[in-house]
């Protein structure tokens, strides 16, 4: 018979401090990038007056997307009622909200002027798809709170399945909301598609499933405590059938483009003629970052093997940061169409391919968000009875034979 499922705090002492030290390094670079950059002004970085959004916004909107996508565990939990996802939803919860704060505060220390965002919290213009983001990034937070409290405090959790309900549907408000940003964009050619809020929401399924994957199983290691192959093998499976919606939904992005002539000229840039963003295309976000994990995962040697579903794992990840990349700077490189069918030149780059090479602070600033949201989790473990005791198979399994 399957017992109550246990939780307890992760143990202190030197191994904790020593894991939240290193971490923390990670945090005071980026930092201290932070602080060199608005020092010195962004002309430190790769940034120019055609490309204004770096690779901090790759990093952050990378966080942010995956955060919705890392509460996926729970709410499989609790709205569709599956049962050995439920000794996951707790940690699910926590990381969410971890990288979702992670991303945000790369975005404000990004901002050169942070002082600014009081503007942002203070006055909303309704009329822009930014001013939504806010409410919905600061919604979120505070919604995936009381989940959590709903799962913690025994007397509230018949109120689990209404929260994670709730949870689920404003989740995919802000990952809408996210890729609405660029979908609105109508002068960026990259940009212009409807299809970029649903292709946002199963990015956010691929990425945020990786993440957690890779610190559930880094979690039980590192704490020294069990963890069957039954949660291991669901989510490994789970993953391979997201990192193939997104494979599909890229398709019918570029084939939609495709179909239309004045997205021609923007489409030969990405996949033929983009240099480093082709490159990026093709062997990192297909190649690196879905078919080689699709072959890790569902190859009956290594989909079996918890080394090489870490790595399917981490190369998802590193798939996604390349597709970040593509879409917010590779639409920021190609030119603007100011006038259609028309050959535009002048002193002031009009028609010309913009450049951007990443820099040092950018990058640092970007893996500083990171370990933010790791730093997070870890505190987060050590404090409150996230991680299960066991996540054993005849722990979470009912059916599983002694």
């Amino acid at each position: 018979m399957k017992q109550q499922i246990q939780f307890r705090e992760i143990d202190g002492g030197m191994r904790f401090y020593s894991l939240l030290g290193f971490i923390g390094l990670f945090v005071l670079a980026g930092l201290g990038a932070a602080y060199f950059m608005e020092h010195n002004g962004h002309h430190v970085t790769g940034m120019t007056n055609q490309i204004i959004w770096g690779t901090p916004h790759v990093f952050a909107v990378f966080l942010i997307v995956a955060a919705s996508g890392a509460l996926n565990v729970a709410s499989i939990s609790s709205v569709f009622g599956k049962t050995p996802y439920k000794p996951l939803a707790r940690l699910s919860g926590l990381l969410a909200i971890a990288l979702l704060v992670g991303g945000l505060a790369v975005l404000v220390l990004d901002l050169g002027r942070p002082d600014r965002l009081i503007v942002a919290m203070t006055y909303y213009n309704f009329k822009s798809i930014f001013a939504w983001n806010i409410i919905l990034y600061i919604g979120f937070i505070a919604i995936v709170a009381v989940y959590i409290w709903m799962m913690m405090e025994r007397r509230m959790n018949h109120f689990t399945k209404l929260a994670g309900l709730f949870a689920f549907i404003w989740r995919l408000i802000l990952t809408t909301g996210t890729g609405s940003i660029f979908g609105f964009l109508v002068a960026r050619e990259a940009y212009d598609a409807a299809l970029m809020a649903p292709m946002f929401i199963i990015m956010s399924f691929s990425f945020g499933l990786a993440i957690f994957i890779l610190v559930l199983m880094a979690a039980c290691k590192w704490s020294d405590r069990p963890l069957g192959n039954l949660i291991v093998y669901r989510l490994k499976n789970l993953l391979g059938v997201f990192i193939a919606s997104v494979l599909y939904f890229v398709m019918v992005y570029h084939l939609t483009n495709l179909y239309i002539t004045e997205h021609h000229g923007v489409e030969r840039f990405i996949l033929l003629d983009g240099g480093v963003y082709t490159n990026l295309f093709w062997f990192v976000q297909i190649l690196l970052g879905s078919l080689v994990p699709l072959a890790l995962l569902y190859h009956p040697a290594t989909g079996k093997s918890r080394g090489w579903i870490g790595i399917a794992s981490l190369l998802v990840i590193i798939g996604g940061l390349a597709q970040m990349y593509i879409i917010i700077i590779g639409g920021q490189a190609y030119p603007l169409e100011l006038f259609p069918g028309m050959e535009v030149t002048s002193s002031f780059f009009d028609g010309g391919i913009n450049a951007y090479v990443p820099s040092l602070p950018e990058v640092v600033l970007g893996v500083g968000g990171i370990a933010i949201a790791l730093a997070a989790v870890v505190i987060g473990t050590r404090v409150l009875g996230f991680l299960p005791v066991s996540l054993a198979d005849d722990q979470v399994d009912p059916h599983h034979a002694a």
